[in-house]
């Protein structure tokens, strides 16, 4: 049977604006043809089973002709496979979406479509600059800047673009000139108001204002590029007490990501949230344990343990990898009760249906052992599920109270490789470190301990915890933040303070 194309607006660039339809098409999909204009962090919501097709077209440069997108989404379809195209914006503005769509009609294959949030509007209101407003614009039009080059004439009727109250112009940047010229032509007044969007809602956005007779020259004396748009009215001088976006303090920063690229995504997920770039470079991987028959039979007998601890959502992650290659659920723990290492483990076991009977206040391995002393009794096995290179601090503190901890390898943490790490961290502004692994990583990748405090000079670094930071220390790191709670999230709000606190 013949599969389904869907045609999905992914936005402008920030993946907070994906619709919920997209999102669910993206994890659904078995094969995407994404365009160039889509972001990468758009793009990592797919599932990773699907199969990604690169088919942009920037400047002239057309990884793909049209033709040939629309005759692999055809046969991509015909195999049975639900095919998304993911396109830049909404597909049916100013994105081929409905020559796409009527390819799909004529080849008898269904499609749907759903819409984007266009650049067009997200662009102007991430710099601040709002489209209509009741005391001087009361509509707006939207044009392209760049129309079919097989046309013998323009269709754009130049004398009403001039009148309009807010004109919003698309592709336009490298005839930017000769546009602010026919609109001067045409009856707009020179002096009005106008700016150039570039890269709007991304940490990359940039802002250039200036009048309609002075932009094109603004715009190319601060080097902008596509995509960007253009926007002319009065309403572009609300910028100034309307710019958001780029008023928080890690607006534009550069941030490195060196924890593992699966937990990297809600770590790179805030740092967006908050107007900053993530730049992800897993400086170590997890994998399983050198020898996991230890962690299979202590699975196999959770229920007969007192407690079982989890000391990072890296365990929880492998101890039900582990009963689910057993055809087992969370009932095979029985009677035992669970504790785990702070709020981000918890949330990973509850996951999984079940809830912590101990949450650590902070995520170290001091505090989650002295919290176990006060409950478990002399006698009492323990099962302690944690990293093969882990400490065994909460082992030797329940071992000195008299009760019988078993250690367990759940999982090992391995050096990553990567040939371009050291240009990636001289991109960033600030490093990021979440555990002693990842600092350990970070100084391998770059040739040890002296090329990476080198590599870190003149950066902002910040570190998890303190038993991070003191890994980082002994790299020959100088640590700058340091959050009172150990999360990435506390992590987040830290950098935040700190970028305002120097700014």
């Amino acid at each position: 049977m013949a599969g389904l194309v869907t045609l999905v607006g992914a936005g402008p660039g920030d993946p907070a604006l994906l619709t919920i339809g997209g999102l669910h098409a993206l994890r659904e999909a078995d094969v995407i043809f994404y365009d160039a204009l889509v972001s990468e962090p758009v793009l990592a919501l797919a599932s990773d089973r699907a199969e990604r097709v690169y088919v942009g077209k920037r400047g002239g440069d057309h990884a793909t002709a049209q033709g040939e997108i629309e005759e692999r989404m055809i046969a991509r379809a015909r195999d049975g496979k639900r095919v998304v195209r993911l396109k830049g914006g909404d597909p049916f503005v100013f994105g081929r979406g409905a020559e796409e769509a009527q390819a799909l009609h004529a080849a008898g294959i269904a499609f749907t479509v759903i819409p984007g949030v266009t650049s067009a509007i997200a662009a102007p209101a991430y710099a601040g600059i709002p489209l209509t407003h009741r005391g001087c614009a009361s509509s707006f039009t939207v044009a392209t800047g760049h129309e079919d080059p097989s046309k013998s004439a323009s269709s754009l009727d130049w004398s009403a673009l001039a009148k309009a109250p807010t004109l919003v112009l698309l592709m336009g940047v490298e005839r930017l000139a000769a546009v602010t010229n026919a609109l001067i032509a045409h009856g707009a007044g020179r002096t009005t108001p106008a700016a150039v969007v570039q890269d709007g809602t991304r940490p990359t956005q940039r802002c250039v204002t200036g009048t309609l007779a002075s932009i094109a020259a603004d715009a190319g004396a601060a080097g902008i590029v596509p995509p960007a748009v253009l926007v002319v009215g009065e309403a572009v001088a609300l910028r100034r007490e309307l710019r958001w976006f780029e008023r928080g303090p890690l607006f534009g920063k550069r941030v490195l990501v060196t924890r593992p690229a699966l937990q990297a995504r809600s770590f790179a997920s805030a740092l967006l949230t908050h107007g900053a770039e993530p730049i992800v470079a897993p400086t170590v991987s997890i994998g399983p344990p050198d020898d996991p028959r230890p962690a299979q039979r202590a699975v196999d007998e959770a229920s007969g343990f007192s407690w079982i601890v989890f000391l990072s959502f890296n365990a929880v992650d492998a101890f039900f990898d582990l009963l689910h290659a057993r055809a087992r659920d969370a009932r095979a723990i029985g009677t035992a009760r669970v504790a785990a290492i702070g709020a981000k483990t918890a949330d990973a076991l509850t996951a999984f249906g079940i809830r912590a009977d101990l949450v650590s206040g902070r995520a170290t391995s001091e505090d989650v052992g002295h919290e176990l002393l006060a409950r478990v009794h002399k006698g009492e096995r323990v099962l302690i599920f944690g990293a093969q290179e882990g400490r065994h601090i909460v082992h030797g503190l329940l071992e000195g109270h008299g009760a019988m901890p078993v250690s367990v390898s759940a999982y090992k943490t391995r050096l990553a490789a990567d040939p371009n790490f050291a240009r990636k961290v001289a991109r960033c502004d600030i490093l990021t470190f979440t555990s002693g692994s990842t600092v350990r990583g970070f100084a391998s990748l770059l040739g040890g301990n002296e090329a990476a405090a080198a590599a870190a000079r003149g950066k902002v670094v910040a570190c998890i915890g303190p038993i991070t930071a003191d890994e980082a220390r002994e790299a020959g790191l100088r640590v700058d933040v340091v959050p009172d709670s150990f999360t990435t999230d506390a992590l987040v709000e830290a950098l935040e303070a700190h970028a305002a606190d120097t700014a």
